[in-house]
């Protein structure tokens, strides 16, 4: 995954009354299934006594429906989890979860009166949520001469690579991380400063 996407910064959270519900709407980050698991429950041991804690989730880039998940908790079909889903999927933002909770207020608002209401919070929470760009890393592995060592040190800043790891025996073997999208002008300078002699192997790092 090479592109950069927005994904939330931090957790957000709004919250309204509608026809005396109580609707609490929180948004944030999952990198992962896991993460987005995990704010759910989250939300859940902290709102255990609501009626509903509705969520849904897309782990991914903006609009990706390989990893993403819903749930109408007992809502009536179709009135919360996918109306939810469907504002994240066109939100443009990826890696991101949310669950809104209700608190029954005792006035039922009907199959469209809940879509919105569900729809409308995540739209009320996303307006202000902060947000930032993701940049997917990999991880390099090079081997090269010792004669090369200081010119490849000193053009590793251009590519905002950092050497997490190095060795120096018959040859100087590092390994760096650096965003994805130097990896192959990376690549062509270390081939013209080595003559082509530079071993290396890429693996994505996220």
């Amino acid at each position: 995954m090479n592109q950069e996407y927005t994904i939330p910064a931090a957790n957000h959270r709004v919250d309204e009354k509608i026809r005396r519900s109580h609707f609490i709407t929180t948004v944030g980050p999952a990198a992962t299934v896991e993460d987005a698991r995990a704010f759910i429950k989250g939300v859940r041991a902290e709102f255990d006594t609501a009626n509903h804690n509705c969520w849904a989730y897309v782990v991914g880039p903006p609009g990706s429906t390989g990893h993403a998940g819903m749930s109408d908790d007992g809502e009536p079909h179709g009135t919360a989890g996918r109306p939810m889903l469907t504002v994240l999927l066109h939100s443009g933002i990826g890696d991101i979860v949310a669950v809104v909770t209700r608190f029954f207020g005792g006035v039922k608002l009907g199959k469209g009166g809940l879509v919105k209401a569900y729809s409308g919070g995540v739209k009320s929470a996303l307006d202000a949520l902060p947000r930032v760009e993701k940049m997917p890393m990999a991880e390099v592995e090079a081997v090269i001469a010792h004669r090369d060592v200081t010119l490849f040190q000193r053009m590793l800043p251009e590519f905002s690579a950092e050497v997490v790891d190095a060795g120096f025996a018959v040859a100087a073997s590092y390994r760096l991380k650096m965003p994805t999208k130097y990896v192959e002008t990376f690549k062509v300078r270390l081939a013209d400063l080595t003559n082509g002699q530079a071993h290396v192997v890429v693996h994505q790092a996220d």
